[in-house]
Formats: structure tokens, sequence, C-alpha cells
């Protein structure tokens, strides 16, 4: 006669059962693996055209950096001296390869009329971006979040309909043109804050937060009124969803169910937004650098494209495309990591 089965104990582990679940692990983890990898892969393509595309531009124009250094008294044979000096007497694909390869360990090569090296030019003036950006991505996703979260709570009230009003009216209205406004508002009018200039932060924090506020108020509140459209439509949508209205059933409050469940659903299209905002605030960057007087790596592209020294161009671009493309990165993983059922999707196809 056959022993009947008896069933394990509860909490008395099953031999394999560690594996089971290492294996169920494993392959919920797999679709989210082969997305980021998809994801580095698109970014890797993306900086290798972004790198052509630049050095093409830099091919393309008529400046002779040797004939503007020597000067018009500068002989033919001067001329060719310092073209090969410069590494310009090449074919352009060797020039392109030995710029990209330098440029992976760091070297962008020389100006053409100052020989400071590129990258030291752009190690003194990235701070000053990328300070005023982070400044302005946490002012705008304050400042959205904060009124998209109360619209979807207000939906339908006088809260609601006054944050789609302004929103409305900040995204007509570009970043020099809200600078402007907050200088004679806030500088001329109130004097209560600079109208240009820059202060390390490394120097002295608060006084670089009195010079870098009206500037990152400028760039980020295009960008707030994008958030929070986003959001609050995310939010409403969200909220009608049946576990949203059966969370509110039981006797949760409607602010309880929108940050304990709601929230975290309704946050990858926002961050998608997020994500596209970042090459406007970098590219808003260049007319809020000149409005309020920040020597900034805009500054250092458009004085060096105005003098033709297209090293340092060349060096600037590339340097805000590996920006764009790694900020965009962090956004996609952090999207997929937020979605919880684009995971479920993949788990489930995983399991097929």
């Amino acid at each position: 006669m056959t022993a009947p089965a008896t069933e394990p104990a509860p909490g008395v582990p099953v031999p394999g059962d560690g594996a089971v679940r290492a294996d169920s692990r494993a392959r919920r983890a797999l679709p989210f693996l082969r997305s980021l990898a998809s994801t580095a892969l698109v970014t890797v393509t993306v900086l290798f055209l972004a790198s052509v595309i630049t050095f093409a531009l830099g091919a393309l124009s008529d400046s002779n950096p040797a004939a503007a250094a020597l000067g018009e008294t500068a002989t033919q044979a001067d001329i060719d001296r310092l073209n090969a000096e410069f590494g310009l007497d090449r074919p352009l694909v060797v020039q392109y390869f030995s710029w990209v390869g330098n440029a992976l360990g760091g070297d962008l090569g020389r100006s053409w009329f100052t020989t400071i090296p590129v990258s030291d030019s752009i190690r003194q003036a990235l701070p000053v971006d990328l300070s005023i950006a982070a400044l302005a991505l946490v002012l705008a996703i304050l400042i959205g979040g904060g009124a998209g979260i109360g619209a979807a709570l207000s939906n339908g009230g006088i809260f609601d309909r006054a944050v789609t009003l302004v929103c409305s009216l900040l995204g007509t209205l570009p970043p020099f043109v809200i600078g402007m406004a907050l200088i004679v508002v806030f500088a001329v009018k109130l004097q209560a804050l600079p109208a240009g200039g820059y202060v390390p932060i490394t120097v002295d924090p608060l006084e670089w937060l009195r010079f870098a506020i009206l500037p990152g108020l400028a760039l980020s509140l295009d960008v707030a009124a994008s958030i929070a459209r986003q959001l609050r439509t995310s939010l409403v949508g969200s909220l009608r969803e049946n576990y949203a209205v059966g969370a509110q059933m039981r006797g949760f409050g409607r602010s309880r169910v929108l940050f304990g469940h709601v929230l975290r659903n309704a946050a990858g299209p926002t961050l998608a937004v997020i994500g596209l905002a970042i090459p406007l605030i970098i590219g808003g960057a260049v007319m809020t650098e000149k409005l309020f007087g920040l020597p900034g790596i805009a500054q250092l592209a458009l004085q060096s494209a105005e003098k033709g020294d297209v090293p340092v161009v060349l060096g600037t671009l590339l340097v805000t495309a590996v920006i764009v493309v790694a900020a965009s990165l962090v956004i996609n993983v952090l999207q997929k990591a937020l979605d919880p059922l684009a995971r479920q999707g993949s788990a489930r196809r995983a399991a097929r």
C-alpha cells in the first residue's frame, strides 16, 4: 500500500522552493533587463549619430583656422604647416575617428585661436549650466507637480480652472520673455533679486541661489505647465479606474487613494514629459544665459561660433548631446521601473 501524501506544515521550507522563487524572480526581471539593454543600444546609436552630425557640421564650415590664426601676412607654407599641426590635412574619415577616439579619452582638442584645451573651457562653463538646469528641473517638478495634484483633487473646481488657465498662458511664452518679465518685477520693481551675474555654488550657496533663482524660474515655468497638465490628466483618469473607485468605496479618503495608489501609476506619462523637457531646458539656456549674463556653455558655444572656433563648438555640442541623451536614458529607466502595468504585461509574456 502506498503511504498517503502529506502536505508540508506551514512555514516549513519545501525542497526546491527557493530555486523556484529565484527562477520566478529571474523570469520577471528578464523583460526589464531586455528593455534596459534595448534602451542602452538606442542611446549608443543616438550618440554615434550625434557625433557624426556634429563633426560634419564642423567639416562643412568654411573656417580656415590656420589663415585666421596667422593673419593676412601668412604664406601658403605657413598655412600648410599649421594645417598639418591641427591635423586638417588628413582625410575627413581619419579626422573623425581621431576626434572620437580622443573625445572618448576626454580630449576634445584645443581652441584654434587661444590654444586652450576645449575640455578645460567646458569644465569651467558646464557647472553653470548644470546647476541652473538642475534648479529649473526641481522647480518645474515642484511647481508643476503641486499644481497638477491640486488640479486633480479639485477636478472641475476653481483651482482646477485656474491651473488650466495659467498653464495655457505659460505654454505660449518662451523662456526669454518670462525671464524679462521676472527681471522687471523682481529686479527692477521690487529690487529683491539681482538681474544678472553668477556666483558658483561652491563659493556661496545662498548667493548662488539669489543669482540662479530668476534664470531657473525662467526655464522652469513652461516645463512646469506641461508637467501640471499631464499629471492632472493622468491623475483624473486613474482616479476613475476600478481600483481607485473601490478604495474610495471602502472608506479611504480621496487624498489617501491619490498618494497611496494612484500617483505611482500616473507618474509614467509625467516622467515622459520631464524627459522631453530636458532638451528644452538646455536649448532655452542660450537666450537665458545671454539675458542674465551667465558664463555658461551656451555662451561659450555662441562666442566660439561667431569666431569660427570649430573645436570648441564641436566640443560643446558633443557634451550637450551626451548630457541630453544620458538624462533621457535615466528618465526611460525610471519610467519603466514605475510602470507596474508594463512590468506585469512583460512578465506574462515571458511566462508564456
